[in-house]
């Protein structure tokens, strides 16, 4: 790992966060460790993280930080963990914290210095203030941002992913895809956001059209790596639209990877793009240089959503966002709850 003076200076007692595996197999973990021991740092390891963090494990795992007396926070795997990551150090410095208190706190809170180390390259967190969680209380994932929410080092290395299996790869590319093109089109994009989106999706377009995501050169996993940290920087700035909100439920109750949910809903993004901002849709194309329809083809093949839920369930759904979300008014045209509602009925075969 290069650079590891940083992470030997910011203290010498470290809660490591992680998940089951990626930390691991991905070699990240015993290089850390190696550092550690070597500089006579203490350190813990909680390698309970779910793949949709829940506030109630990383309110515990604050807890162990805090009777550590951890220094900083340091995660190592994929999105899941990176934004866990950082709500561990915020519930550690705020034990007083209810599940829920860390949706509703004033930004910036107290909280812990964070370090993060990516294993996957898809969702930006290394880079972005947002950290997505799933609420204890309710089940339903929602985000939290601000100042307390960025890390202080984050270490980039592409080939922290390379442990990753196809499957993976391809959802975690397909949520820097959806980062990117949602920045874009969003009504709080600009210069800098496009500048940032058009060089993810020029990167990563060969892959999707492609689908090739096997056999991986050293020089493909740092191509989708840098394009998933462009992409986060683009939506640090704009945020996302209506296809993030909307594939959280997919994700929530139906098991959907997140990256493959949010892509569900691309060819209704463009659509909505094209009627609304055609010079928008029109640098897309440029950027991809091919036909839409084989883009989408493409997209669609890759995210491959397969649903069980009914008519009646897509409008009971849909109920949930009937007093407008921030996503969905970003979107091109403005996004509805009946819109939404719509948008999950096409899911259905």
């Amino acid at each position: 790992m290069e650079n590891s003076s940083s992470l030997i200076n910011i203290g010498k007692k470290c809660l490591i966060v992680t998940g089951r595996n990626s930390a691991v197999s991905s070699g990240a973990l015993d290089d850390v460790i190696k550092i550690f021991d070597a500089n006579d740092i203490e350190y813990k390891i909680f390698n309970e993280i779910e793949p949709n963090p829940l506030t109630e494990t990383c309110r515990y795992a604050g807890a162990l930080a805090s009777e550590f007396v951890a220094d900083y926070i340091l995660g190592i795997g994929g999105g899941s963990v990176l934004d866990a990551a950082k709500a561990v150090a915020i519930y550690c410095e705020n034990p007083h914290f209810s599940h829920s208190d860390i949706y509703n706190r004033v930004v910036p809170v107290k909280h812990l210095p964070v370090v993060l180390i990516g294993t996957t390259a898809g969702t930006g967190s290394e880079v972005t203030g947002v950290s997505v969680l799933t609420s204890s209380e309710t089940g339903l994932k929602k985000s939290i941002s601000g100042s307390d929410c960025y890390a202080d080092i984050a270490f980039c290395d592409y080939s922290y992913t390379k442990s990753t299996n196809t499957d993976v790869r391809i959802s975690t590319a397909l949520d820097a895809l959806a980062h990117s093109i949602e920045a874009f089109v969003a009504s709080s994009s600009n210069e800098l956001v496009e500048l940032y989106s058009e060089r993810a999706i020029k990167l990563l377009s060969p892959y999707i059209l492609t689908a090739k995501f096997d056999n991986l050169t050293d020089s493909d996993f740092e191509i989708i790596y840098m394009a998933s940290l462009y992409a986060g920087l683009a939506i640090n700035i704009a945020g996302t639209c209506f296809p993030h909100t909307v594939g959280y439920y997919l994700t929530e109750c139906h098991n959907i990877p997140h990256g493959k949910a949010c892509a569900a809903f691309m060819p209704i993004l463009l659509e909505k793009t094209k009627k609304y901002c055609p010079e928008k849709f029109e640098a897309i194309l440029k950027i991809i240089n091919v036909d839409i329809d084989l883009f989408l083809s493409a997209v669609k093949k890759l995210s491959a959503v397969k649903v069980s839920f009914s008519r009646k369930d897509a409008e009971e759904t849909s109920l949930r966002w009937k007093n407008g979300v921030k996503n969905f008014d970003r979107s091109p045209g403005g996004f509805s709850y009946i819109d939404a509602k719509e948008a999950l009925i096409s899911l259905i075969s």
